[in-house]
């Protein structure tokens, strides 16, 4: 089948604070996307948990501002399309194998982390959820003072990376790809990509939350994008938000 979809557009800019609050200025202003919002450098770049994101020179950072009429329990699952779309970035220029996803929305290389995706929403006076979808990669420099171990594309391949706009564009025809999965199929199907593609599913691991930090086995994925934990003592722990860590990852 050939998608009959158009191509959405991409502002560029030379320097943002933030691709994020870029795209959360235009749609608390009124606009709906789809629109890419792109910049070379950013001077307040942040990821998840208020963490800030470094975006070294040759790097994307990208942020898809769109709206939804789904409840925002199912907006949310769009992060892992978006892991999705990374990974078959990554793809592009690496053996599939290499390329894994780490709950919720980390894409690793090697056991080192290769991008982040941050998803930010709110509410339209007209009805229904925006989304600012971001993602920063890491296609040339590794952030300095990274929490875990990062590479960047231009390492895993040993070759030079796609320039960030070529990086895009091709970002950008996967998400498109897995949206639809996403409408036609629902997220089952982007649930199953997603496992098939995850690194540490049955695997120890410490899961740090804002209270506290806790340790047991991942079994995969909820109906909703949950972690399944088992702990020691047999009880399931479902995971809807934290920071997992596997080992030395």
């Amino acid at each position: 089948m050939v998608s009959t979809r158009t191509a959405v557009p991409i502002l560029a800019f030379d320097e943002l604070d933030s691709t994020n609050s870029e795209a959360r200025r235009r749609a608390e202003a009124g606009e709906a996307g789809p629109l890419w919002i792109t910049a070379l450098r950013q001077t307040a770049g942040r990821g998840r948990r208020g963490r800030s994101w470094e975006t070294g020179q040759g790097n994307l950072a990208a942020t898809l501002l769109m709206t939804t009429e789904r409840e925002p329990r199912d907006a949310a699952q769009v992060s892992f399309i978006a892991a999705l779309a990374v990974s078959d970035l990554a793809r592009a220029y690496l053996p599939a194998s290499r390329v894994k996803v780490k709950w919720p929305n980390d894409v690793m290389v090697d056991n080192r982390k290769l991008a982040g995706v941050l998803v930010e929403s709110g509410q339209r006076p007209e009805g229904g959820l925006w989304l600012a979808i971001g993602t920063g990669i890491n296609l040339l420099k590794a952030p300095e003072h990274a929490e875990r171990p990062a590479i960047t594309l231009s390492a895993a391949t040993l070759t030079p990376p796609p320039e960030p706009r070529v990086a895009l564009e091709g970002l950008a025809a996967a998400f498109a790809d897995w949206l639809e999965v996403w409408d036609e199929k629902g997220f089952a199907a982007i649930a199953a990509a997603w496992t098939e593609r995850a690194q540490g599913l049955g695997q120890a691991c410490s899961v740090r939350l804002p209270t506290e930090t806790i340790e047991g086995v991942a079994e995969g994925l909820d109906s909703d994008g949950a972690l399944r934990l088992r702990l020691a003592d047999g009880a399931l722990r479902r995971i809807t938000a934290g920071d997992v860590f596997f080992g030395s990852a």
